[in-house]
């Protein structure tokens, strides 16, 4: 089964809704029918796509895997057989007016014996796939320092109706949104495929100094005014521990981003880094004392 993007194929946007989807399916279905292309062969594979796309779409476990996995990841869950099985198009297609299976014409099944809903549509699939498992996804929260160093993490999940603990080597650069995929650690097959997988979703834990972006790190530092107009150096400690002096130009801007190239984050599977920026805040008094007051005065009649 080639990739395909279902939504291009429907000519739908990702955040359709289920009445949309239908409208176009429709539109499409109308053009590109059997009983209206008469056996031009590309009619009738454009006819296949957006049947599918629309199978995909229409269901909302489906949609929901296609989107999660991409087109790619989402293929290898699913057979064609396994995206029309208990799916009747007769209902949809008698609503259009096509009234169904047509003797002599294309055949549509949906069975739960599986198999192309095509079957008289140009030939059928030769080889048959098992249907997998249930994928399981568990969510993993790690701090800063795992994610600079990695980690060996038990989690702790439901499989086969029993709580499973396992031993996840996590490796370095595993930011938030990057995934562990656990071949076979997913739910066994009802029908004697091959078990899902589990999939280790990383999320990093809030750091009470450093916030993330990717492989990016922020952290904040206050600074006088006095030191913004004359200009001073702060010492910074990065995610390592490691203390790094910074200078801070004269005239520096409230909410001046100042970088540390390669002190970040690691990348994963490569030997780079993310940066570490430093936002620099200029603290402004809320009171002067009267000390204070007359010196900006003072400094006030200079112009400045």
């Amino acid at each position: 089964m080639a990739e395909a993007n279902y939504y291009k194929v429907l000519g739908v946007d990702k955040k359709a809704t289920d009445e949309e989807i239908k409208k176009a399916y429709r539109k499409l279905a109308m053009k590109y029918h059997p009983d209206h292309t008469k056996g031009d062969k590309a009619g009738e594979e454009k006819f296949k796509k957006i049947s599918e796309a629309y199978a995909v779409l229409s269901d909302k476990e489906k949609r929901n895997q296609y989107d999660t996995f991409g087109s790619a990841g989402f293929q290898q869950r699913y057979s064609q057989e396994d995206i029309f099985r208990n799916f009747d198009f007769s209902d949809i297609f008698r609503e259009f007016g096509f009234g169904g299976q047509k003797q002599g014409g294309v055949r549509f099944t949906f069975g739960g014996g599986g198999g192309s809903p095509f079957g008289n549509f140009g030939g059928s699939r030769s080889a048959q796939h098992p249907v997998k498992g249930t994928d399981l996804v568990y969510e993993l929260p790690l701090t800063i320092s795992e994610v600079i160093s990695g980690a060996e993490k038990t989690v702790s999940f439901k499989h086969s109706g029993r709580v499973e603990n396992l031993t996840v080597k996590i490796p370095k650069g595993m930011v938030t949104g990057k995934k562990l995929r656990l071949t076979g650690k997913g739910e066994p097959s009802p029908y004697g495929g091959p078990a899902g997988d589990l999939f280790i979703n990383a999320t990093i834990a809030p750091d009470p100094f450093f916030s993330v972006k990717g492989t990016d790190l922020y952290l904040k530092r206050k600074i006088r005014l006095t030191e913004t107009l004359m200009g001073t150096s702060i010492t910074v400690r990065t995610p390592d521990g490691i203390e790094k002096r910074l200078k801070i130009p004269a005239g520096t801007k409230h909410q001046t981003k100042m970088r540390l190239a390669g002190q970040g984050l690691p990348i994963m599977n490569t030997n780079r880094r993310g940066d570490l920026f430093i936002r620099i805040e200029v603290d402004i008094p809320n009171q002067l004392s009267k000390d204070q007051k007359e010196l900006v005065e003072k400094l006030a009649k200079t112009g400045l």
